[in-house]
Protein backbone atom coordinates (compact mmCIF):
# COMPACT_ATOMS: atom_id res chain seq x y z
CA UNK A 1 0.00 0.00 0.00
CA UNK A 2 1.24 3.76 -0.49
CA UNK A 3 2.86 5.59 2.15
CA UNK A 4 -0.66 7.34 2.96
CA UNK A 5 -2.35 4.21 3.73
CA UNK A 6 0.86 2.82 5.83
CA UNK A 7 0.84 5.54 7.82
CA UNK A 8 -2.97 5.60 8.50
CA UNK A 9 -2.60 1.97 9.83
CA UNK A 10 0.79 2.41 11.67
CA UNK A 11 -0.67 5.28 13.46
CA UNK A 12 -3.03 2.69 14.47
CA UNK A 13 -0.47 0.14 16.17
CA UNK A 14 -0.58 -1.98 13.32
CA UNK A 15 2.51 -2.93 11.40
CA UNK A 16 1.91 -3.76 7.72
CA UNK A 17 4.01 -4.69 5.09
CA UNK A 18 3.42 -4.22 1.74
CA UNK A 19 4.14 -6.25 -1.21
CA UNK A 20 3.77 -4.26 -4.45
CA UNK A 21 3.72 -7.69 -6.34
CA UNK A 22 0.87 -8.14 -4.92
CA UNK A 23 -2.64 -8.04 -6.93
CA UNK A 24 -4.66 -4.76 -5.86
CA UNK A 25 -7.30 -7.32 -3.90
CA UNK A 26 -6.53 -11.27 -2.71
CA UNK A 27 -8.95 -13.38 -1.50
CA UNK A 28 -7.61 -16.71 -0.48
CA UNK A 29 -9.78 -19.41 1.37
CA UNK A 30 -12.29 -16.80 2.67
CA UNK A 31 -15.16 -18.08 4.73
CA UNK A 32 -18.27 -16.08 6.35
CA UNK A 33 -20.28 -17.64 8.78
CA UNK A 34 -23.95 -16.08 10.15
CA UNK A 35 -25.15 -17.53 13.53
CA UNK A 36 -24.30 -20.66 15.21
CA UNK A 37 -25.25 -24.91 15.70
CA UNK A 38 -28.12 -26.08 13.73
CA UNK A 39 -29.16 -22.86 12.48
CA UNK A 40 -25.70 -21.68 11.18
CA UNK A 41 -25.30 -20.55 7.05
CA UNK A 42 -22.60 -20.64 5.74
CA UNK A 43 -22.41 -17.40 3.17
CA UNK A 44 -18.88 -17.79 1.57
CA UNK A 45 -17.32 -21.33 1.62
CA UNK A 46 -13.91 -20.93 1.07
CA UNK A 47 -13.07 -18.26 -1.99
CA UNK A 48 -9.95 -17.47 -3.65
CA UNK A 49 -9.90 -14.35 -5.48
CA UNK A 50 -7.10 -12.18 -7.47
CA UNK A 51 -8.53 -8.36 -8.48
CA UNK A 52 -5.59 -6.32 -10.90
CA UNK A 53 -5.73 -2.42 -10.39
CA UNK A 54 -7.46 -1.10 -12.95
CA UNK A 55 -10.02 -4.12 -13.71
CA UNK A 56 -13.68 -3.84 -14.15
CA UNK A 57 -15.33 -7.22 -12.79
CA UNK A 58 -18.98 -7.96 -12.71
CA UNK A 59 -20.24 -10.42 -9.93
CA UNK A 60 -23.22 -12.42 -10.98
CA UNK A 61 -24.86 -15.58 -9.08
CA UNK A 62 -28.28 -16.32 -7.98
CA UNK A 63 -29.99 -15.01 -4.82
CA UNK A 64 -27.98 -16.68 -1.91
CA UNK A 65 -24.80 -17.33 -3.94
CA UNK A 66 -22.82 -15.13 -1.71
CA UNK A 67 -21.75 -12.46 -4.05
CA UNK A 68 -23.31 -10.26 -2.06
CA UNK A 69 -21.40 -10.97 0.98
CA UNK A 70 -18.09 -11.51 -1.14
CA UNK A 71 -19.09 -7.72 -1.86
CA UNK A 72 -19.51 -6.68 1.73
CA UNK A 73 -15.98 -8.38 3.00
CA UNK A 74 -13.96 -6.33 -0.41
CA UNK A 75 -15.67 -2.91 1.00
CA UNK A 76 -14.75 -3.99 4.72
CA UNK A 77 -18.52 -3.67 5.65
CA UNK A 78 -18.00 -7.16 6.58
CA UNK A 79 -15.47 -9.22 8.15
CA UNK A 80 -14.36 -13.05 7.10
CA UNK A 81 -14.88 -15.75 9.34
CA UNK A 82 -11.82 -17.62 8.51
CA UNK A 83 -9.15 -16.73 5.60
CA UNK A 84 -7.09 -13.94 4.39
CA UNK A 85 -7.95 -10.44 2.52
CA UNK A 86 -4.70 -8.49 1.47
CA UNK A 87 -5.92 -4.48 0.14
CA UNK A 88 -1.90 -3.89 -1.69
CA UNK A 89 -0.67 -6.41 0.26
CA UNK A 90 -2.31 -5.32 3.81
CA UNK A 91 -4.05 -8.39 5.77
CA UNK A 92 -7.56 -6.44 5.87
CA UNK A 93 -8.81 -9.03 8.30
CA UNK A 94 -6.79 -8.21 10.95
CA UNK A 95 -7.43 -4.69 11.26
CA UNK A 96 -9.94 -3.28 13.77
CA UNK A 97 -12.99 -1.76 13.17
CA UNK A 98 -11.78 1.80 12.94
CA UNK A 99 -8.90 0.94 10.69
CA UNK A 100 -11.04 -0.62 8.11
CA UNK A 101 -13.73 2.69 8.65
CA UNK A 102 -10.43 4.51 7.52
CA UNK A 103 -9.50 2.43 4.67
CA UNK A 104 -13.29 2.64 3.57
CA UNK A 105 -12.85 6.76 3.56
CA UNK A 106 -9.62 6.69 1.58
CA UNK A 107 -9.72 3.79 -0.97
CA UNK A 108 -13.13 2.75 -1.34
CA UNK A 109 -16.12 4.14 -2.87
CA UNK A 110 -19.58 2.71 -3.18
CA UNK A 111 -22.67 3.11 -5.39
CA UNK A 112 -25.56 1.52 -4.35
CA UNK A 113 -29.28 0.33 -6.13
CA UNK A 114 -31.12 2.87 -3.83
CA UNK A 115 -29.36 6.36 -5.13
CA UNK A 116 -29.43 7.12 -0.43
CA UNK A 117 -29.11 11.11 -1.25
CA UNK A 118 -29.91 13.34 1.07
CA UNK A 119 -33.80 14.61 -0.10
CA UNK A 120 -33.57 18.41 1.16
CA UNK A 121 -29.68 18.24 -0.01
CA UNK A 122 -28.73 19.25 -3.16
CA UNK A 123 -26.35 17.84 -5.24
CA UNK A 124 -23.58 19.66 -4.83
CA UNK A 125 -23.93 19.29 -0.83
CA UNK A 126 -24.78 15.35 -1.05
CA UNK A 127 -21.46 15.04 -2.94
CA UNK A 128 -19.60 16.71 -0.29
CA UNK A 129 -20.82 14.58 2.58
CA UNK A 130 -17.70 11.76 2.50
CA UNK A 131 -14.96 14.76 2.37
CA UNK A 132 -17.24 16.48 4.95
CA UNK A 133 -16.56 13.71 7.21
CA UNK A 134 -12.52 13.36 6.29
CA UNK A 135 -12.00 16.74 7.44
CA UNK A 136 -11.54 18.65 4.26
CA UNK A 137 -11.80 22.86 3.96
CA UNK A 138 -15.16 24.05 2.54
CA UNK A 139 -13.20 25.52 -0.25
CA UNK A 140 -11.60 21.93 -0.91
CA UNK A 141 -14.98 20.47 -0.37
CA UNK A 142 -17.18 22.80 -2.56
CA UNK A 143 -13.63 22.32 -5.51
CA UNK A 144 -13.38 18.68 -5.71
CA UNK A 145 -17.13 18.32 -5.10
CA UNK A 146 -17.72 20.59 -8.86
CA UNK A 147 -14.73 18.40 -10.64
CA UNK A 148 -17.18 15.21 -9.19
CA UNK A 149 -19.84 16.62 -10.72
CA UNK A 150 -18.59 17.80 -14.08
CA UNK A 151 -16.87 14.62 -14.40
CA UNK A 152 -20.46 12.69 -14.36
CA UNK A 153 -22.04 15.21 -16.82
CA UNK A 154 -23.82 17.23 -14.21
CA UNK A 155 -22.30 20.61 -14.54
CA UNK A 156 -25.23 23.29 -13.86
CA UNK A 157 -27.29 20.53 -12.04
CA UNK A 158 -25.19 21.38 -8.60
CA UNK A 159 -28.12 23.19 -6.48
CA UNK A 160 -30.80 21.19 -7.67
CA UNK A 161 -32.41 18.77 -5.04
CA UNK A 162 -32.89 14.83 -5.70
CA UNK A 163 -36.62 15.35 -6.19
CA UNK A 164 -35.53 18.25 -9.07
CA UNK A 165 -33.67 14.99 -10.84
CA UNK A 166 -34.06 11.89 -13.30
CA UNK A 167 -33.91 8.66 -11.48
CA UNK A 168 -30.15 8.36 -13.92
CA UNK A 169 -29.24 12.03 -12.47
CA UNK A 170 -29.92 10.23 -9.07
CA UNK A 171 -27.74 8.14 -9.77
CA UNK A 172 -25.00 9.85 -11.34
CA UNK A 173 -24.69 11.98 -8.45
CA UNK A 174 -24.05 8.96 -6.45
CA UNK A 175 -21.34 8.14 -8.28
CA UNK A 176 -19.69 11.09 -8.23
CA UNK A 177 -20.45 11.20 -4.55
CA UNK A 178 -18.26 7.65 -4.68
CA UNK A 179 -15.80 9.15 -6.70
CA UNK A 180 -15.63 12.55 -4.59
CA UNK A 181 -12.24 11.28 -3.11
CA UNK A 182 -10.54 9.72 -5.62
CA UNK A 183 -11.29 6.39 -4.30
CA UNK A 184 -8.51 3.48 -5.47
CA UNK A 185 -12.13 0.84 -6.27
CA UNK A 186 -15.34 1.65 -6.73
CA UNK A 187 -17.76 -0.99 -5.50
CA UNK A 188 -21.53 -1.04 -7.02
CA UNK A 189 -23.86 -2.80 -5.95
CA UNK A 190 -26.67 -3.17 -8.50
CA UNK A 191 -26.19 0.56 -10.10
CA UNK A 192 -29.02 -0.18 -12.51
CA UNK A 193 -31.38 -1.96 -10.54
CA UNK A 194 -33.73 1.22 -10.37
CA UNK A 195 -33.69 2.42 -13.88
CA UNK A 196 -34.97 1.78 -16.98
CA UNK A 197 -33.20 0.07 -19.87
CA UNK A 198 -31.99 3.47 -21.60
CA UNK A 199 -30.59 5.05 -18.16
CA UNK A 200 -28.99 1.66 -17.06
CA UNK A 201 -26.80 1.68 -20.29
CA UNK A 202 -25.72 5.36 -20.20
CA UNK A 203 -25.03 4.35 -16.22
CA UNK A 204 -22.79 1.51 -17.30
CA UNK A 205 -20.98 3.97 -19.97
CA UNK A 206 -20.04 6.00 -16.83
CA UNK A 207 -18.90 3.21 -15.41
CA UNK A 208 -16.60 1.87 -18.17
CA UNK A 209 -15.29 5.48 -18.59
CA UNK A 210 -13.96 5.61 -15.32
CA UNK A 211 -12.77 2.70 -15.37
CA UNK A 212 -11.24 3.13 -18.86
CA UNK A 213 -10.13 6.82 -18.25
CA UNK A 214 -9.58 7.48 -14.69
CA UNK A 215 -8.23 4.00 -14.22
CA UNK A 216 -10.52 3.33 -11.27
CA UNK A 217 -11.17 -0.84 -10.39
CA UNK A 218 -15.00 -1.66 -10.69
CA UNK A 219 -15.94 -4.28 -8.80
CA UNK A 220 -19.64 -4.56 -9.72
CA UNK A 221 -22.67 -6.48 -7.90
CA UNK A 222 -25.46 -7.51 -10.91
CA UNK A 223 -27.93 -10.13 -12.03
CA UNK A 224 -28.33 -8.68 -15.16
CA UNK A 225 -26.15 -10.43 -17.42
CA UNK A 226 -26.52 -7.50 -20.16
CA UNK A 227 -24.97 -5.06 -17.42
CA UNK A 228 -22.12 -7.87 -16.55
CA UNK A 229 -21.44 -7.14 -20.56
CA UNK A 230 -19.90 -4.17 -19.53
CA UNK A 231 -17.45 -5.30 -17.41
CA UNK A 232 -13.86 -6.95 -19.11
CA UNK A 233 -14.20 -9.89 -16.57
CA UNK A 234 -17.19 -11.80 -15.06
CA UNK A 235 -16.86 -13.66 -12.24
CA UNK A 236 -20.25 -16.35 -10.92
CA UNK A 237 -21.11 -17.31 -7.55
CA UNK A 238 -22.85 -20.15 -7.26
CA UNK A 239 -23.58 -21.60 -2.91
CA UNK A 240 -21.05 -19.71 -1.36
CA UNK A 241 -18.45 -20.37 -3.69
CA UNK A 242 -16.48 -18.94 -6.72
CA UNK A 243 -18.04 -21.28 -9.24
CA UNK A 244 -16.89 -19.24 -13.35
CA UNK A 245 -13.85 -17.04 -13.54
CA UNK A 246 -14.51 -15.27 -17.28
CA UNK A 247 -12.67 -12.97 -19.58
CA UNK A 248 -15.30 -10.85 -21.28
CA UNK A 249 -12.96 -10.38 -24.67
CA UNK A 250 -15.61 -7.63 -26.08
CA UNK A 251 -16.86 -5.61 -23.59
CA UNK A 252 -19.80 -3.45 -23.97
CA UNK A 253 -19.18 0.13 -24.92
CA UNK A 254 -19.63 3.76 -25.88
CA UNK A 255 -21.25 1.91 -28.89
CA UNK A 256 -24.38 2.00 -27.37
CA UNK A 257 -25.07 5.57 -26.65
CA UNK A 258 -23.99 6.49 -30.13
CA UNK A 259 -25.91 4.16 -31.42
CA UNK A 260 -29.32 5.10 -29.61
CA UNK A 261 -28.66 8.58 -29.54
CA UNK A 262 -28.91 8.71 -26.21
CA UNK A 263 -28.10 11.85 -24.29
CA UNK A 264 -26.76 11.77 -20.62
CA UNK A 265 -29.14 11.30 -18.59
Amino acid sequence: MDSRAADTIEANGVRVESDANLPLIRLRGVTKKYGTGQVALMALKGVDLDIQAGEFVAIMGPSGSGKSTAMNVLGCLDTPTSGEYLFHGMHVENLSRDQRAKLRRRYLGFVFQGFNLLARTSAQENVELPLLYRGESAADRHRMAAKALASVGLTGWEHHTPAELSGGQQQRVAIARAIVTEPAVLLADEPTGNLDTQRSHEIMELLSSLNRDHGITVLMVTHELDMAQYARRIVHFVDGMLDRDEINAQPAGLAYVAKEGGAPC
